[in-house]
């Protein structure tokens, strides 16, 4: 006979399972916070689960290995961009400088988390293998920001703030191949590369390509 009551046991098997996410969100907020500082190859899973006082065999039964902790570190920083982004365009949606700026804050808040950028790079050379989970995951990042951004400078050609002729597909396309070619090109360098003037400069020249006026605020 069971000694337990059904509601006892599903109250047992939630309360193990919130415990369960918690311990994974603890070990993803330590796994970005250390990638970030160190970089991903110079972080070992040991030193991850030393932080949240796991063994590593105990972290490895929330992820199966190092691979998949880096790829469930870049989902999650993807969507953190994709909300921050998504706030900034919704504050700013009326002001025809915001969509530059917000290219230079991003930047910058890119910066000041360099292990993050190598990490970008790092799953964004996986991901070009299509049996790979970073395939897929890049390919719907790369489609949902495309859109959004498109459809960003849309809202500036139908408020007359952007040029009427303006391919908004085309260049939101050319703010996200900048952007990854630049942050490609500064982890090559060693961080050598300003990365927020390339933006900068970036974004001016494509402010006086489509802006009504001609001219950008500096950013």
């Amino acid at each position: 006979m069971d000694r337990y009551p059904e509601a006892v046991r599903t109250r047992r098997k939630t309360g193990s399972y919130e415990v369960g996410r918690a311990k994974r969100a603890e070990i993803l907020d330590a796994a970005t916070r250390l990638f970030a500082a160190s970089g991903y190859h110079r972080v070992p899973l040991s030193q991850v689960a030393a932080d949240v006082g796991l063994s590593e065999s105990g972290l490895l039964h929330h992820f199966r290995s190092k691979k998949h902790l880096l790829l469930a570190v870049a989902e999650r920083r993807l969507e953190q961009t994709a909300l921050w982004w998504s706030s900034v365009q919704a504050d700013g949606s009326d002001n025809p400088h915001e969509l530059f700026r917000s290219m230079v804050e991003s930047t910058r808040r890119l910066v000041a988390e360099p292990g993050l950028i190598e990490l970008f790079v790092l799953v964004s050379a996986e991901a070009a293998d299509p049996s790979t989970p970073a395939h897929q995951l890049y390919g719907k990042w790369y489609e949902r920001a495309v859109t959004e951004t498109a459809q960003l400078l849309a809202r500036g050609v139908e408020r007359g703030f952007f040029r009427p002729d303006t391919d908004t597909q085309a260049i939101a396309r050319e703010i996200i191949a900048v952007s990854d070619g630049l942050q490609l090109q500064w982890v090559i360098s060693g961080g050598g590369l300003d990365l927020v003037e390339g933006i900068r400069d970036y974004a001016r020249r494509l402010a006086r390509s489509i802006l009504v006026t001609g001219e950008l605020q500096a950013p």
